[in-house]
């Protein structure tokens, strides 16, 4: 029998940059009887998350204080709720356990994971693999999917090599398209290890993108925005898919769609289970403990980062 106490969390009380980072105690998480308490193996880190921290999503999503930060997590299962027959106790599983609130993050011992967010771990994938992939990898997927994307098309992939881009353009290589994405020269051959033809970001991403595909591009999936979208008049066809998850001028100015990624525990079993057939790679770039949470969380907010940063607990 789970008996409830204090957990180690890292946490803050106010809005505003690292500084407000602290790691303490805090009480375990109650569970309601659609949710996991979840003993947290490994958590990774996202661009939201300090976003959130430093109230730039005021008014989008709540925060309740004092928050523990994070929503991806691999951790095995310690007491199911009332009615979650998919899981039982000592279940390997991972998450992206997003609430409608920001408040009981992953970035602690114990998490409380709604079982619609939640899939099984296969025992072939790392705790540190698993942990990586859902925000990013369900961005990636859910993107791909409403872009419509088949088998023949040309796509660019904006910011291929960071976080969900990586994810995006194995999953675009996989749906038999031609992937093209944009990148810093020193991840060219990275975006080539998985399978993409890279181009350059700045000024002459126009004519190196359409000197690849002089007819123009059937997708764009954007994941940085700004210039980049800029340069999205010139390289997609009439009547392209645009898909965008920073930058509304998707669906404003070319129909398109700007997402904000969905938990699913069925789109979240199908990535991971790529992950076990060895179909998608996960890149882990760095494992913090959580002691040293807020160094990783600089390293995030430093920018230069490829793959992802897990924080093992």
């Amino acid at each position: 029998m789970w008996l409830a106490g204090a957990m180690k969390a890292l946490q803050y009380d106010s809005f505003g940059g690292l500084g407000q980072l602290r790691v303490g105690e805090l009480p375990d998480p109650h569970i309601g009887p659609d949710t996991l308490l979840v003993t947290v193996v490994a958590a990774s880190i996202n661009p939201v998350d300090y976003k959130v921290r430093e109230g730039y999503l005021t008014g989008l999503i709540d925060a309740v204080f004092p928050v523990v930060p994070g929503w991806d997590v691999a951790g095995v299962v310690v007491r199911p709720g009332l009615d979650t027959p998919e899981f039982a106790v000592g279940d390997e599983v991972l998450a992206y356990a997003r609430t409608d609130v920001v408040h009981g993050g992953t970035l602690a011992e114990l998490v409380a994971v709604p079982v619609r967010t939640a899939a099984h771990k296969p025992a072939s994938v790392s705790f540190e693999d698993a942990a990586a992939l859902p925000l990013a990898g369900l961005t990636a997927l859910q993107s791909v999917r409403r872009s419509g994307l088949k088998a023949g098309d040309a796509v660019l992939v904006h910011a291929a090599a960071g976080g969900v881009g990586s994810f995006a353009t194995q999953l675009a290589v996989l749906s038999g398209a031609r992937v093209v994405g944009t990148a810093g020269p020193a991840n060219h051959d990275y975006l080539r290890g998985l399978g993409a033809e890279p181009v350059p970001y700045g000024e002459g991403l126009v004519a190196a993108a359409k000197a690849l595909v002089p007819d123009g591009f059937d997708v764009v999936l954007d994941y940085v925005g700004g210039a980049a979208m800029d340069a999205t008049r010139d390289l997609v066809k009439p009547g392209g898919s645009v898909i965008s998850i920073t930058d509304g001028r998707a669906a404003s100015e070319f129909g398109g769609q700007a997402i904000w990624v969905r938990p699913s525990s069925e789109d979240l079993a199908e990535l991971v289970g790529l992950v076990a057939e060895g179909k998608l790679t996960v890149n882990v770039a760095e494992v913090f403990d959580l002691d040293h949470a807020v160094d990783a969380y600089r390293l995030l907010e430093a920018g230069h980062t490829r793959g992802k940063i897990v924080v093992k607990i």
